[in-house]
């Protein structure tokens, strides 16, 4: 019999993506019941979608019944058993990589969520997860989904008290880790970093420790127990736990760059519908993709586009434990080739990291399997996406800019890989279900193109923040309060003549120079251009006369600021390219040369921290443990002009 069930619906033309977002917008209860339609549901929903903005209640999919975890793996079976879902490609390139197919990731899955069971753990706990990039991290967050556990993943390189802030904000039972990882030259040991934290946890009862480098770590009598002992002779079936739609999928902490973390909550129907749509039509992936997302599970990205989105669309994803620089700046190109990637998705700040490193490094590959490159984390500027289009998609592969958000849950704004326009510095256009609009600061919404304002979002999407974990309150103050009706994105936007969507940096980076408003992604877009810059950030600091004054912070290239007289010829070249490419009004009036920048560890800059050091505030930087690099801060005061 041929196969009449409903297909999952794909954008393959500019009029197509054109007839989808008016459905989308005028239609939305029709278009996401077509777009949701081919899940596998234990029971169909009520009603498509409600949403009060003001309050922050949104709800999709109401009276829906499933498990995500069927939609990832069990629905895959009987076509996909024996096609790889996970590859594996390890720290040191000389250790053996792993692939596991849809079949034999079901069962490790079902077992551990077995193990889990038997550790106590119900519907509804919450299960914190603190561990390397290896294949049981991901197979422990889909075991949490499967007997409906929420989970919540810390990146592993948090300190021990950042560490129990989440644990104890979200009063996780359980903790899942390892006794340690690899992170290029580095080996940490997670499982002692981890007892540090439970001594101010009092809600933690359980310790599942996964064997990774063969370590031994102190194990709490009562409490800590290995996973490889716990799991063996244990079933590798487990039925999946039935959830309602708005059931809570996962807790996500923002790196609390603005204070206390933020506990995102993301429910369980909408973000399946969202991030499977984003992923099938932004990378306009196909069967035989190998996909490789850098992202790590500890954020959002490596949620959304490593795990959930490639696993709901049957699809090949790779995960990397390592670095792009380890053991040469080659390695991400290596890999590569080395799996036959067709599909790339990682950050700005990798690439410029790797731009950095002799050209060698790229063209020793041939990089011939790769079809789709992305970017994802903040805006690319405009060399570093022209050196990602030359040199390493040989200028045959387009480049997908995504916008969105740890709150949004999936791609909010972004090309469609060959089918909508893609142009350097601009995100593009929104996705099907997002209407944006720019505001003014008074809240006015401002109509036409070539214009510049506030980013806020009209309509609900499947993928909106649900709440802040324990307090829905804070949620509603920081996104929906400000601009009453609207989901306040944080960010100023410019779209152009073509009602491509720029991101011109947070509302609070945007610098008011006599009247005239400059992102801080613009001016350092100018600043990166010049051939001595490596990297920059650029923040405001009040000045008498022109009410704020820019304050640049540069990294060189090596080589090119080794004395004081090579400083001050780059720091006129800078201005000379600022001019050219700004103007003179956008002259910074200081700028510091610096090894470093403050950056958490998923690579985003604090810059509240470079703009209290610009304003010669440097009493209170509060907490600084949970960057990359803590000591580059002392040495930014020590240079300040």
């Amino acid at each position: 019999m041929p196969d009449t069930s409903p297909k999952h619906p794909r954008i393959r033309s500019i009029e197509g993506y054109h007839e989808a977002y008016y459905l989308s917008i005028h239609h939305p209860e029709e278009f996401w019941a077509s777009v949701a339609a081919p899940f596998t549901w234990r029971r169909k929903w009520d009603k498509v979608f409600t949403s009060d903005m003001p309050a922050g209640r949104n709800e999709w999919f109401a009276g829906a019944r499933l498990n995500i975890t069927e939609n990832c793996l069990d629905r895959h079976l009987a076509t996909r058993g024996n096609k790889l879902a996970l590859i594996w490609e390890p720290n040191d390139p000389k250790e053996r990589h792993l692939r596991l197919t849809y079949r034999e990731l079901h069962q490790r899955v079902c077992q551990f969520a077995n193990v889990l069971h038997n550790n106590g753990v119900e519907k509804g706990d919450r299960v914190c997860l603190y561990m390397p990039m290896i294949p049981e991290l991901a197979v422990a967050v889909l075991a949490c989904a499967r007997i409906g556990a929420v989970h919540s993943v810390i990146f592993a390189g948090f300190s021990a008290t950042a560490i129990a802030d989440r644990v104890n904000d979200a009063r996780a039972s359980v903790v899942i880790t390892a006794d340690g990882l690899n992170r290029g030259t580095k080996q940490i040991p997670v499982k002692r970093v981890v007892d540090e934290a439970l001594e101010l946890c009092p809600s933690v009862r359980r310790v599942l420790v996964v064997e990774h480098l063969g370590w031994p770590v102190q194990m709490e009598e009562g409490r800590d127990v290995w996973y490889h002992e716990e799991a063996e002779g244990v079933a590798k079936t487990c039925s999946a736990e039935e959830m309602s739609a708005e059931d809570p999928l996962f807790i996500l902490y923002t790196s609390g760059s603005t204070g206390k973390p933020k506990g995102v909550v993301h429910s369980t129907a909408g973000y399946m519908v969202w991030t499977d749509y984003t992923f099938r039509n932004v990378f306009q992936i196909e069967e035989n993709d190998i996909y490789w997302c850098t992202a790590d599970v500890g954020w959002v990205t490596g949620h959304s586009y490593l795990l959930y989105g490639p696993l709901l669309a049957g699809s090949t994803s790779l995960m990397f434990e390592g670095i792009p620089t380890y053991p040469d700046a080659g390695r991400f190109w290596e890999v590569i080739d080395k799996h036959s990637v067709s599909i790339f998705y990682t950050a700005p700040t990798a690439i410029r990291s790797l731009m950095a490193a002799p050209l060698d490094n790229v063209l020793s590959y041939s990089l011939d399997s790769l079809r789709v490159l992305g970017s994802v984390g903040e805006p690319i500027n405009e060399e570093a996406w022209y050196w990602y289009y030359q040199h390493v998609g040989k200028e045959r592969c387009p480049i997908v800019d995504t916008w969105w958000q740890t709150e949004t849950g999936g791609i909010m704004i972004s090309a469609l890989a060959g089918i909508t326009p893609s142009k350097p510095t601009h995100a593009g256009w929104p996705m099907p279900g997002v209407l944006p609009v720019l505001l003014t600061q008074e809240g006015q919404e401002i109509e036409g193109n070539d214009k510049e304002g506030y980013l806020a979002i009209k309509q609900s999407w499947p993928a909106i923040i649900r709440t802040t974990y324990g307090d829905h309150e804070r949620a509603v103050q920081t996104y929906f309060t400000p601009y009453q009706g609207y989901y306040f994105t944080g960010d100023g936007a410019r779209r152009d003549e073509n009602g491509l969507y720029r991101i011109i940096g947070r509302v609070d980076d945007v610098i008011n120079v006599s009247g005239h408003r400059f992102g801080t992604a613009e001016i350092e877009n100018a600043i990166n251009q010049n051939a001595n810059v490596v990297e920059s950030a650029v923040v405001g600091f009040p000045h008498d006369v022109k009410g704020q004054g820019i304050y640049a912070y540069v990294i060189c290239r090596p080589g090119a600021c080794d004395t004081t007289t090579d400083k001050s010829h780059v720091e006129a070249s800078i201005i000379e390219t600022i001019v050219a490419e700004i103007g003179k009004i956008a002259k910074p009036d200081k700028i510091q040369i610096v090894t470093g920048l403050p950056k958490t560890r998923s690579g985003k800059i604090m810059r509240r921290i470079l703009r209290k050091v610009a304003e010669g505030d440097t009493s209170n930087l509060g907490d600084t443990s949970t960057l990359l690099d803590p000591a580059v801060v002392d040495e930014i005061i020590g240079g300040r002009k």
